[in-house]
């Protein structure tokens, strides 16, 4: 069993390293200094030490969770025009190889690109988007080879030339547009600024023939704002090349005929401050799904030919019809555009939960169907798949909860049959029959009511047991539940998983972000105490029995959290955590800073800098009793910046006043979605399901 830190002699990283002219940590920045190494390959070492007793345990949770997975696996076919594509992944291979046949030649089938072979010998490796020419016979891709999120652009003739380099730095997102011929098509892509920003899309002519050459990248839009990044898309109609341009909450929209990329493009939705809006296409129309009429967003439509006068025109407003109208009590998440209508992504903000309708609609659009599209199960997941054929007649549905693997159902829509086409399979002695999901809700010092997922054993449900409890809640992003093999581990060994569905996420529709962002931060970290309360109250949860976890801007929901109240858990996780807030909003010149301020502020304001130094992790340290803290840091990673998990490891080890273990481990191969092979990710996370069970008592229960 392992034992507490102790240090009489001075020796961590910390006592060695500390600098009496620097009680911020701050030299941790210079990543070119030999003690910025030297000091975190030393907490890296602390930390094996440390942790060498449970590696035994690390191994038995990452061969269980082999034993439970499908190693080797076949992902479901997707058919476009000419070839039917899909992926398969051998039981030893850390990236899938990806194949096509012919349309309805399945024993044509041809190996077209080897993700094994492209990875071979690199300790990162990862894929930022792949792009097939219309003609569906060239592949574009983006790779990143060390973490940082810049990426290297390529291509290949299918199914085997020889890949060919385009462009080094960009970004991870590809789109061609429709302008295909025997010599060259069309590539549209972005490209950063100093900061790493997203600022701008370019085009280039790539050559498809040997007799011809690929053009100069030509700029098609540049986005001068520093709180603005770009993106593009591709209508499903094909019609039309979107070019969008958006902060935290404001967004503006241009588009350019996909078959003649070299246009210049329209705008359809100026800027306007606050309004958020998205559009998309059917022919004859244009739809936008827009915040201006209210925080839940309603979707308007256009006549194609009257938008795109009006937008020649310059006019402020172009003359949208209400389609969709605003609702108080759900929010429009998404549409998606097919030739018969409309499916919209709508979320219940009473039930926390999404569902997708489907809008039968004729030219005049009159409604010929409404209907709701059947969940298996409450609460859960339900997106729509890629549909990549516009006048598609089936969708393809993927769905999971807490309790139940994913699976792929095709819904015909004509018949409204549903055939289940792939299940993630599982195997060992835990199913999900096994397993029990249920929902409680927390009251929050305002007197809200903050959703809390758990699931558990069915057979453990009528005892408080020890506890994971996850928190995110930032961006809108909400945690809908999801499926993990890797948990079942922590389940079979007694312990429920929790997650804390707190204000700033997007569980309960737009409100509920807004209402966790900015000045409303504070409702955040009141939400994620209140979850854990309520756990013990009600009966799910050992008080002293309480691990937190939380990564990137969970990792600062969960380090103000110990901050506040340290006595709340007996031990918490930080991976890759957004700490080091305040420093980092006061820093225009690194990435993302800027993009940033729609979300926390701006901290050129005095009541900003005061309201984010009221809760950066890093800048509200103090001496006091902290629980166990395992914290985690890449190198490489653009994000999170290695140093913030750094400085916070090194200052709860100087202000510790008891006896628990505060650790850090900096990944020195990876950037901030950690490990990019899936083995190496697993044992990852099995290392962290290790330190979880020691600090929750568990550590000798090996199977």
């Amino acid at each position: 069993m392992n034992t507490a830190q102790h240090d009489p002699n001075g020796l961590s990283p910390v006592s060695h390293y500390r600098r009496s002219d620097d009680p911020g940590w701050h030299w941790l920045e210079n990543s070119d200094s030999a003690d910025t190494h030297a000091f975190l390959h030393a907490a890296n070492a602390e930390h094996g030490a440390w942790f060498a007793p449970l590696a035994p345990l690390a191994d038995a949770l990452y061969q269980g969770h082999l034993a439970r997975r499908e190693l080797a696996s076949t992902s479901p076919e997707t058919r476009l025009d000419h070839y039917t594509f899909y992926s398969t992944i051998d039981a030893e291979a850390d990236y899938p190889r990806w194949w096509r046949y012919p349309n309805g030649k399945p024993d044509a089938r041809e190996c077209f690109f080897d993700l094994p072979d492209r990875a071979a010998g690199r300790d990162f490796f990862e894929i930022g988007d792949m792009a097939l020419t219309p003609d569906e016979q060239w592949l574009a891709w983006t790779e990143d080879t060390r973490g940082d999120e810049r990426f290297a652009l390529w291509l290949k003739a299918l199914p085997d030339g020889e890949p060919r380099p385009l462009l080094d730095d960009i970004g991870p997102a590809l789109c061609w547009a429709e302008d295909q011929t025997a010599q060259s098509a069309t590539l549209l892509f972005t490209r950063f600024d100093p900061t790493q920003r997203p600022d701008s899309v370019w085009r280039l002519s790539v050559a498809l023939d040997e007799t011809a050459e690929d053009g100069a990248a030509q700029l098609v839009w540049r986005e001068d704002d520093a709180e603005f990044w770009v993106g593009m898309d591709k209508t499903r109609s094909r019609r039309w090349l979107v070019l969008e341009s958006a902060s935290k909450d404001t967004s503006e929209t241009r588009i350019v005929p996909a078959a003649a990329p070299d246009t210049a493009p329209i705008c359809l939705h100026p800027r306007q401050a606050g309004v958020e809006a998205s559009l998309d296409h059917r022919p004859g129309f244009f739809y936008c799904l827009h915040n201006r009429a209210g925080a839940q967003f309603q979707l308007d439509v256009i006549d194609e030919d009257q938008a795109l006068a009006e937008a020649r025109q310059s006019k402020a407003r172009i003359g949208w019809q209400p389609l969709v109208p605003h609702r108080d009590n759900a929010t429009l998440e998404g549409v998606d555009a097919f030739a018969w209508g409309l499916v919209l992504a709508e979320r219940d903000h009473d039930q926390a939960q999404v569902t997708l309708r489907r809008l039968i609609l004729n030219n005049a659009h009159d409604t010929l169907g409404n209907d709701i599209l059947a969940l298996p199960e409450t609460p859960c997941s339900q997106l729509l798949e890629d549909a990549p054929h516009f006048d598609a007649q089936t969708l393809t549905l993927r769905e999971e909860s807490f309790t139940r693997p994913p699976r792929w159902v095709e819904l015909d829509l004509a018949s409204g049959e549903r055939r289940v086409i792939k299940s993630l399979p599982l195997y060992g002695d835990l199913k999900p029959d096994d397993l029990i999901s249920l929902r409680i809700w927390a009251q929050s010092a305002d007197g809200e009511s903050v959703p809390v997922s758990i699931v558990m054993r069915a057979d453990l449900a009528d005892r408080p047991l020890p506890t994971l409890l996850y928190g995110y809640g930032a961006y809108g992003d909400p945690q809908d539940p999801w499926f993990s093999i890797a948990r079942l581990e922590l389940l079979q060994r007694g312990v429920a998983f929790a997650v804390a569905h707190v204000r700033g996420g997007g569980e309960r529709g737009e409100p509920w972000y807004l209402h966790g962002k900015m000045a409303h931060k504070e409702n955040s970290f009141a939400d994620f105490l209140a979850a854990r309360n309520a756990l013990v109250e009600q009966g799910f949860s050992r008080p002293e029995g309480i691990v937190a976890y939380g990564a990137s801007a969970g990792g600062m929901l969960v380090g103000t959290c110990v901050n506040r109240a340290p006595q709340a858990f007996c031990a918490a996780v930080l991976d890759v955590p957004f700490v080091d807030v305040l420093r980092t909003m006061q820093t225009p010149e690194l990435p993302l800073t800027t993009a940033e301020y729609s979300e926390w502020g701006n901290p050129e304001g005095a009541d900003v800098a005061a309201r984010i130094g009221g809760y950066s992790p890093v800048d509200n340290v103090k001496s006091q009793p902290y629980p166990a803290l395992w914290i985690e840091g890449s190198w490489f990673d653009t994000r999170v910046t290695y140093w913030e998990p750094a400085k916070f490891y090194a200052q709860v080890r100087q202000h510790q006043q008891g006896t628990s273990p505060v650790l850090l481990y900096t990944d020195m191969q990876s950037g901030h979605g950690g490990a990019s092979g899936r083995f190496k990710a697993w044992r990852d996370a099995a290392r962290q399901d290790a330190f979880i069970l020691w600090a929750l008592g568990l550590a000798t229960k090996q199977a």
